[in-house]
């Protein structure tokens, strides 16, 4: 485990290449992450998830993938049925906070069941995001609503449902993207509210999910913490905010380095990662000469990193043993009326 090193990394295609094979033995990336493009059918999708673990030579490592529903499902039908979007299940909840809630809970660990048999162990949900009006749909209907306690029982109960199956949630986009008027894939957003205003709504769901093990952070700025720096690569905002005010001990990984937001070359991005506090540099497309270029600023765990990584590696559970059907039918039936 202390010979990993402090990032996750995407992978082009379904199935490795030599070049990839040879990057990952040699520098040893803590987890990896699945797209849609890492996913084709069933049984390729196992091999894939067992070679990663191999080439790094530990059977634990994390394999994680954005599976929340709706427009942002990786792995989509016939191999995994289409699943609703965060907003629809808030939707329910707004109707009825105790189907809302059982919902969220229910589709997490439907998640779980569609998930494992793959041996992918981490799924990156809840989004805690609470948008605002006007704010730009890279959130959108991800996010279960609009109202900040709402947000943070359907996070809560999305979490757990995960839990239940065996698998780990990522908290995201910590300490809060619901305000962003820009798409972060593409710009950077700049969010002007005051820390007032920020603590009394985009801040709740994280602090009330803040003994969760992992959460991934926004790339958004935040004038009235850090001016200069998106949170990803901000110490202020890290150790004030996430660290400090909501309260988060546990494993922070940045958004994806490659997105626009973010400035410098994809070396220069990972080394502010890192400098700014971040435990794990996230990098998701695949591309091997970005990989290459985060491998070179990217440590080895260490310190208080690599024991917040050995938490979510000591973190999972062996599954609740529910019954697939019947929560499927459970689903369905509470579901079909949103």
């Amino acid at each position: 485990m202390s010979e990993s090193r402090a990032m996750i990394l995407g992978a082009s295609g379904p199935i490795l290449t030599a070049d990839e094979i040879a990057l990952y033995r040699a520098e040893r990336p803590w987890g990896f992450i699945l797209f849609a493009r890492n996913c084709v059918e069933p049984a390729q999708i196992t091999d894939l998830v067992a070679a990663m673990r191999d080439v790094v030579g530990r059977p634990n490592a994390p394999v994680l993938i954005d599976q929340e529903g709706g427009r942002v499902q990786r792995i989509r039908p016939p191999m995994i049925e289409r699943y609703p979007s965060g907003a629809a299940l808030g939707e329910l909840y707004r109707h009825d906070r105790e189907k809302g809630r059982r919902a969220a809970w229910l589709m997490s660990r439907l998640h779980a069941f569609d998930l494992m048999k793959f041996g992918i162990t981490v799924d990156c949900l809840p989004v805690l995001d609470v948008p605002i009006e006007g704010a730009s749909n890279v959130i959108g209907d991800r996010a279960y609503g609009f109202d900040p306690e709402a947000v943070a029982e359907m996070g809560k109960a999305a979490a757990e449902g995960l839990k239940a199956g065996g698998m780990l949630p990522v908290m995201k986009h910590i300490p809060g993207h619901g305000r962003g008027m820009a798409d972060s894939h593409h710009e950077l957003p700049v969010v002007n509210a005051s820390r007032a205003e920020l603590e009394a709504h985009d801040f709740l769901p994280f602090v009330a999910l803040k003994d969760e093990l992992m959460a991934m952070s926004a790339h958004i700025v935040f004038t009235a913490i850090d001016p200069d720096e998106p949170a990803t690569t901000s110490r202020k905002v890290i150790e004030e905010i996430i660290r400090g005010h909501i309260g988060f001990k546990g494993l922070l990984m940045s958004d994806d380095t490659s997105m626009n937001a973010l400035k410098g070359t994809i070396g220069q991005r990972a080394a502010r990662i890192i400098g700014g506090g971040c435990d794990i540099v996230l990098h998701c497309n695949g591309v091997m000469d970005e990989m290459k270029a985060v491998v070179k600023e990217v440590p080895p765990l260490a310190g208080e990193a690599l024991r917040r990584a050995e938490a979510v590696e000591a973190g999972f559970g062996a599954g609740d043993g529910a019954d697939e059907e019947a929560i499927r039918a459970e689903f369905r039936g509470l579901t079909a009326v949103a």
